[in-house]
């Protein structure tokens, strides 16, 4: 359980990295909330957003159901809202699903789609997943690196 704490820290990390730069204010608002502990706020704001396809939000609620705050903690719900976030090439979406993958929370643990994941993020500049896909690829056989890389390459956004 710490492992998943520290883990969801970084992708918050992430997601705070993102809302620097200039957002939608119901976005702010809902963020502003989920950092006051104003959960029920938080979801009013953010979950429209991510219905509407906002992947930053996306990555919010998956954040938020990952730890379990203003919502009952579910691992397929993160699972689902990281990767709506991640197919459309949201970098801590990415970071967030690669974690799920690499944990085995919501999905079946995958060191390859975890790599993958993290790779797609890294490649956009995002040290946080630089630094994880780093790790893992010490942890990894080269067959499983250059199965992962391969499919980082292969991988397409979803419009």
């Amino acid at each position: 359980m710490e492992a998943a704490i520290r883990w969801a820290r970084l992708v918050l990390a992430a997601v705070v990295v993102l809302v620097a730069a200039p957002a939608w204010a119901d976005f702010e608002a809902g963020w502003e909330a989920a950092e006051r502990g104003d959960y029920a706020t938080a979801l009013k704001e953010l979950r429209p957003l991510a219905e509407q396809g906002v992947a930053k939000a996306q990555t919010a609620l998956g954040l938020l159901y990952h730890i379990g705050r203003g919502v009952p903690q579910d691992s397929i719900e993160a699972v689902r809202w990281f990767r709506m976030a991640a197919e459309q090439g949201n970098a801590p979406g990415q970071t967030g699903l690669g974690g799920m993958y690499f944990y085995g929370r919501g999905v079946p643990q995958d060191d390859v789609l975890a790599q993958m994941w993290v790779n797609l993020a890294a490649a956009q500049g995002n040290e946080l997943a630089r630094m994880i896909r780093d790790l893992l690829a010490e942890m990894m056989t080269p067959a499983q690196l250059a199965e992962a890389q391969r499919l980082a390459r292969e991988w397409k956004p979803k419009q």
